[in-house]
C-alpha cells in the first residue's frame, strides 16, 4: 500500500516544469501505482530502458527463467500466476505491480479462463537478453 507521504515524495520532484491541464481545474493529476527498493539494478554507465507487452492465453506457461534486473510487471487484464524458487506463489491480478527480483528462478501462468495482458518495464545493460532459461524446475 503506497503511504500519503510517499505519494507526496514521488510527485514533489515535478513541481519544476509542472504539467499543466487543458482544463480549468490546473494540474494534471498523478497517481502512484508503486514504489519499491530492490536489489540487483545494473551499474554499468550506459542502460537500457524496456517496455514489453506480453498476453498469455489461458493455460499459457512461461519457461522456467530467472532474471539478471528486477522486472516489474503491471497486470491490465486477467490474471497471472507466478511461482518464484523458495517463495510461495504469487497471484498479480488486473491493476496490481510486482516486481520480478533479479536471480530468481520462476515460471508464470494463466490459470484463469480469459486472457491475462500485461506490461512489463525495466533496466537492464545495453543488449542484455530479457531472461536465462534456469534448467529444469
Amino acid at each position: 500500500m503506497i503511504e500519503k507521504s510517499d505519494v507526496q515524495t514521488m510527485i514533489a520532484g515535478l513541481t519544476v516544469g509542472v504539467t499543466r491541464s487543458a482544463q480549468d481545474t490546473g494540474l494534471a493529476q498523478l497517481t502512484p501505482l508503486h514504489r519499491q527498493v530492490v536489489p540487483g539494478m545494473p551499474t554499468a554507465a550506459d542502460q537500457e530502458i524496456r517496455v514489453l507487452f506480453a498476453t498469455l492465453l489461458p493455460g499459457d506457461v512461461t519457461p522456467y527463467h530467472s532474471h539478471r534486473h528486477p522486472v516489474t510487471v503491471y497486470m491490465l487484464e486477467g490474471t497471472f500466476t507466478l511461482a518464484l524458487d523458495d517463495r510461495d506463489p504469487v497471484t498479480i491480478e488486473a491493476g496490481q505491480v510486482f516486481v520480478e527480483p533479479s536471480g530468481v528462478a520462476m515460471t508464470g501462468r494463466n490459470q484463469g479462463s480469459a486472457p491475462a495482458r500485461m506490461a512489463l518495464f525495466y533496466v537492464c545493460d545495453p543488449g542484455a537478453p530479457f531472461a536465462d532459461p534456469a534448467g529444469p524446475a
